[in-house]
């Protein structure tokens, strides 16, 4: 678990590598985009990318938060049925049977033996949802990220963070939806979420 020094500045944000058929996932992708954007003046920006193996993600997502013990985590992965960009409310324990890259899934399908059926991030997504705008794609509300990699990172993170974790989804690349466009959509929804911690600290 973190400890209560948090890295004032710090925002960490991770994308996940190929899985299936999907030789170029689009959160990578997207991710690698804001990098090129920043956040800010003020604010540090780390990515990282994420393999779709379940041993690896909950290591590095550890390390995240005792090592860099960032402000916030943010967790970007691929809906490939999806037009819309959904904000993940909640992360979930239980349900994880596929297998990840490796063949592999958590033991008893529980991403921790003993932990909650649900941890909520401490960020209000609705309320995201509603002050923001991105050109050419919807940004929608979400509470269920559907029990693979991504649903076991937020919830790992979201446990390690004490809530201070957040989950995007973004759709595939596409003639319409580019890297630019999820980029550009991903610093508009951070940067509308870090206004929103600044207001729960004061």
């Amino acid at each position: 678990m973190a400890s209560n020094s948090n890295s004032p500045n710090l925002i960490v944000v991770t994308g996940f590598g190929p899985f299936r058929n999907h030789l170029v996932n689009s959160s990578w992708e997207a991710v690698k985009e804001l990098e090129k954007l920043g956040l800010g003046d003020n604010v540090q920006l780390k990515i990282m990318e994420l393999p779709v193996q379940y041993s690896v993600v909950e290591n590095k997502i550890n390390w995240i938060w005792t090592e860099l013990q960032p402000q916030l985590s943010v967790h970007v992965g691929m809906s490939a049925s999806s037009k819309a960009i959904a904000l993940e409310q909640c992360g979930r324990n239980k349900g994880y049977m596929e297998k990840d890259l490796s063949g592999a899934h958590p033991q008893g399908g529980c991403c921790l033996l003993e932990g909650p059926e649900r941890i909520e991030s401490a960020v209000n997504m609705k309320s995201v949802c509603k002050n923001i705008s991105c050109p050419g794609v919807d940004v929608i509300h979400s509470s269920d990220a559907g029990r693979y990699l991504c649903d076991y990172s937020y919830y790992i993170s979201l446990h390690c963070g004490s809530g201070k974790a957040m989950f995007i989804h973004v759709p595939p690349l596409s003639e319409i939806i580019t890297a630019e466009l999820l980029g550009n959509a991903l610093q508009r929804i951070i940067q509308e979420t870090l206004k929103q911690l600044s207001h729960l600290c004061e």
